[in-house]
């Protein structure tokens, strides 16, 4: 099989400015996930901890020759720069963790490009969103191993290369879609899942499922992301040549 040509100038700005700038996706160093006991991280500098939902930090310098900084309170989402590192906060169902997004991490100086298929409207396919039932529960499941439970939101039916599919998706019917991906592209021509975005449905339930906006999720740059992972029936027995598809390394 002759894969079909793709090259790195596919992605837009926009979307490559997000990855490669330097404190984007692909700057991601650590993760660490903090308790109450203050202490000190790889990548991080300074003693962290955790505390009501938010990470603290004391002791903070960005070098040796600079004064320490006064205690650091951040709340998920908000972020410090020390020196060229940039601390962000995060948390998961309550649990609070420090990301450290490190320019000069190799992740991002070796990174040239990320590789797309070529786009092919035949990849626009038509759907039908159904809700799911009030009181329905989804399990999601993370390259971690963690698992948590959310509402679930629905499945959108369609037909992709002839077979009959149902997507779990979430997100919001009225503002729109998503859903996390896998098919016979994955761990061969194509990272092994990847994230889409799916534009609302329409009042009938009629949608348009593009694979052309499938996009590289965060860990395809860093192995210290928490993606979600495809459910089961998200696992597409087919090729789905549309999207983004992998990363190309110096």
């Amino acid at each position: 099989m002759t894969l079909p040509t793709s090259t790195p100038e596919t992605v837009t700005d926009a979307r490559w400015h997000a990855v490669a700038s330097e404190h984007g996706v692909a700057a991601l160093r650590y993760t660490h996930w903090l308790d109450d006991e203050p202490r000190a991280y790889d990548g991080a500098p300074g003693l962290w901890r955790a505390a009501d939902d938010r990470v603290v930090g004391t002791a903070l310098r960005a070098d040796a020759a600079d004064a320490p900084l006064d205690q650091v309170v951040l709340a998920p989402g908000e972020h410090l720069d020390v020196g060229r590192l940039r601390l962000k906060a995060i948390s998961r169902e309550g649990a609070p963790a420090l990301r450290v997004f490190d320019p000069e991490i190799s992740g991002r100086t070796r990174l040239r490009g990320i590789l797309s298929f070529p786009h092919d409207e035949a990849w626009a396919l038509p759907g039908v969103f159904r809700p799911a039932p009030e009181g329905q529960i989804n399990v999601i499941r993370s390259v971690d191993g963690y698992e948590r439970e959310e509402p679930a939101v629905g499945t959108i039916a369609l037909e992709v290369g002839g077979a009959p599919v149902e997507l779990t998706v979430t997100g919001d019917p009225h503002s729109g879609l998503s859903a996390v991906i896998a098919d016979a592209t994955s761990n061969v021509d194509a990272y092994r899942f990847r994230f889409l975005e799916i534009d609302p449905p329409a009042a009938d339930g009629s949608v348009t499922v593009d694979f052309n906006n499938a996009y590289l999720p965060p860990c395809a740059f860093s192995d210290h992301y928490v993606c979600p992972l495809p459910p089961a029936n998200n696992r597409l027995a087919v090729r789905v040549e549309a999207g983004e598809r992998a990363t190309v390394l110096d």
